[in-house]
């Protein structure tokens, strides 16, 4: 079967590749074997091939923080999916044909999902979910401020918000972006700057911001704390900048805000497994009715992985870049 390897870390596409590696085999009581239909690349995963990120496993390694499948065949002793159904995956190593897992890894998707926005289900959904709900008791009507509010993450943001009755205040470095925010639901937008906090609480009307929600890091996640009201919180979530995150020391002492951090396996691990697949249920009903959706911009075969890299690296970008392991889907 075909697999996408590592043999260093270092430019994405110079270092991976799509090779031949023995089949998975058949599954263990335990264990759950799928088809891959399709993954894709997310900015974790360039990370992962640069040697940047969290974890470095031993190389050869294989990418791959998430995927939609198809069983193709299941152990004894699980019962909570079966052959046919299609599902998602906790751990990583999906970017490959087949995968074989431990069944309590799988989290069956309904059977009417868009394959596409299934293939994005496992990780900025829930990321943007509990960013809004476990940090801070926001109620209808309150603010929350996020930067990069154009990525993935940032658009779900925005409809997840709307949907509980929250006002999003979007900060992004063009204003060409507004249009496409504000069709989404968002409630204001503002292009980043020095004077920042001055412009999103006039945009705010002066009410509070509870929650600032900062992809960025550096300089960044500072003008996202004079954003938001004393004892108002920022999360952090990733580093466009590659910087460690910095706040101003007179909003931390003085005015209280509380600077944290969010990673989504954390908080999973926070649940217990049904309560992990409920979640996952409720967000992929949300795709299934077009409430929730992510745009992509193109799906490449596991073959030519090294140009769906380079691609996924460039900017202005219509969508997420995908990869069909097994052929068209």
């Amino acid at each position: 079967m075909k697999q996408v390897q590592l043999s260093a870390y270092g430019v994405p596409e110079q270092v991976a590749r799509c090779v031949e590696v023995p089949d998975v085999g058949a599954p263990a009581a335990d264990e759950v074997v799928f088809d891959v239909l399709l993954f894709p690349i997310n900015p974790a995963d360039v990370w992962f091939c640069r040697g940047s990120y969290r974890l470095k496993p031993p190389l050869p390694a294989t990418p791959g923080a998430e995927c939609v499948g198809r069983v193709a065949a299941v152990g004894a002793s699980v019962a909570h999916v079966k052959p046919g159904e299609l599902v998602i995956n906790l751990q990583r190593e999906n970017w490959a044909q087949r995968r074989r897992v431990k069944g309590a890894d799988v989290i069956k998707i309904p059977a009417g999902i868009d394959l596409k926005q299934a293939a994005m289900v496992r990780i900025n959904p829930p990321t943007a979910a509990l960013m809004l709900s476990d940090f801070v008791d926001l109620r209808p009507g309150d603010w929350v401020i996020q930067n990069v509010a154009n990525s993935a993450v940032g658009k779900l943001l925005i409809r997840l918000a709307r949907g509980r009755g929250l006002r999003t205040l979007n900060v992004v470095r063009r204003e060409s972006l507004f249009a496409e925010l504000k069709a989404l639901g968002a409630d204001a937008c503002v292009v980043d700057g020095p004077d920042l906090w001055q412009r999103a609480r006039a945009l705010a009307d002066n009410a509070p911001i509870k929650l600032g929600i900062d992809a960025v890091s550096g300089e960044a996640t500072g003008r996202l704390g004079g954003c938001v009201a004393d004892g108002g919180t920022v999360c952090n979530y990733g580093s466009m900048t590659g910087q460690d995150p910095i706040m101003n020391r007179a909003d931390v002492i003085y005015r209280g805000v509380i600077l944290t951090g969010f990673m989504l396996g954390r908080f999973l691990a926070k649940r217990s497994i049904e309560q992990v697949r409920a979640l996952y249920a409720e967000l992929a009903d949300r795709v299934v009715s077009g409430d929730l959706n992510a745009p992509v911009e193109k799906i490449y075969p596991i073959e030519d992985i090294q140009a769906a890299l380079v691609r996924a690296q460039q900017g202005e970008r219509t969508g997420k870049i995908l990869v069909a392991p097994n052929g068209p889907v």
